[in-house]
């Protein structure tokens, strides 16, 4: 048996107790090393908002006016190492067909070890080179690969939980399958391309943003482990893009009501329904969710402006229908060229 697949003795569900743990400790580590060690005057030293910009009002505030040769080896660098290194062990753990345990294999001790050393390395290289990938890719594209991610989940998850109240849309049952078997992938990437993406800064926005991001790459380091599968905490890494969405809003000057509910009503509608709760559960938590809403626009923007908070769902829902479709063609795609080969 390779070694990277051995079992060990450590339980999965300790271990994510610890992740858990190291995520809120970090957490504040990188406001320590923001107050009190990272150099106090790189906020004179960004870049000015660019209204030229393509996406002027998505600019992004937190990069160099002057970026260095350094400033973009050490982020690119460190995310293309960061990326090869879980990559090579998911292809690991696929190729030795490994299976799901209650206990930690070689590979996920290697992927916490490994994901907690480039999270040091990237509050370092934050430290003293600050710019992340900001630099050079757009904003969107961090923003758009996380919420391919929520979009993929509702897919993988359609089986189980269903996707409209518990209601399953068989058409996505293919699609679920092919995203489950190689999610890993994109997974990572999405996640560790956003992590590299931003530079350790001491905002609400970024410190919560770096708890969820060390939340999924805790998720992602408990492959083929129980605990990976465990729907309790499938829904709490789903549902930590909530505060997450929120934070932003307000110090964005957004409408932070439409993030809140928009984000919360996919739990709702959609994610609730595979923890097995009762109907009388779900009746009582939609219900004091449709009160909190009204009391919320009511007291902020109007009840008249409540209806914001389905755009979020529709918006997902839409990508839900377009992303089984890319894929259904992509399956199409390799059938025919396995029978034109095979012929």
């Amino acid at each position: 048996m390779d070694s990277y697949v051995e079992t060990t003795g450590i339980e999965s569900s300790k271990a994510l107790w610890l992740g858990i743990a190291f995520s809120f400790t970090f957490t504040g580590l990188i406001w320590l090393a923001g107050e009190f060690w990272m150099d106090p005057s790189r906020f004179a030293q960004f870049s000015p908002r660019r209204l030229a910009a393509l996406l002027p009002q998505m600019w992004y505030l937190w990069q160099l006016n002057e970026p260095t040769v350094w400033t973009r080896t050490t982020a690119w660098g460190g995310y293309i190492a960061h990326n090869l290194f879980i990559w090579f062990l998911i292809w690991k753990a696929q190729s030795s067909n490994s299976k799901y345990t209650s206990k930690l294999h070689r590979f996920n001790v290697y992927a916490l070890v490994g994901n907690a050393f480039f999270i040091a390395m990237h509050l370092l290289q934050t430290r003293f080179w600050y710019d992340g990938l900001a630099q050079d890719v757009s904003e969107f594209t961090s923003q758009a690969s996380v919420t391919l991610v929520l979009v993929a989940i509702l897919i993988m998850e359609n089986d189980r939980r269903g996707m409209v109240f518990g209601a399953k849309a068989p058409f996505l049952s293919n699609a679920g399958r092919a995203i489950r078997k190689y999610h890993g992938y994109y997974f990572s990437w999405a996640i560790i391309y956003t992590f590299w993406y931003h530079p350790m800064e001491i905002t609400g926005g970024h410190l919560l943003g770096f708890l969820y991001m060390f939340f999924l790459l805790l998720q992602g380091s408990l492959f083929y482990t129980r605990t990976h599968v465990n729907h309790y905490w499938k829904v709490v890494s789903e549902l930590s893009v909530v505060i997450h969405g929120v934070m932003v809003a307000i110090l964005a000057g957004q409408q932070w009501p439409q993030f809140f509910g928009g984000f919360l009503g996919m739990f709702i509608v959609t994610q609730m329904h595979g923890l097995g709760l009762s109907k009388a559960a779900r009746w009582g938590i939609g219900l004091s969710y449709a009160f909190a809403i009204l009391t919320i626009y009511s007291l902020t923007e109007g009840i008249a402006r409540a209806y914001m908070v389905t755009l979020i769902p529709l918006v997902e829902f839409i990508l839900v229908a377009l992303v089984s479709l890319l894929v259904l063609f992509i399956l199409k795609l390799v059938q025919l060229r396995q029978k034109s080969t095979a012929a």
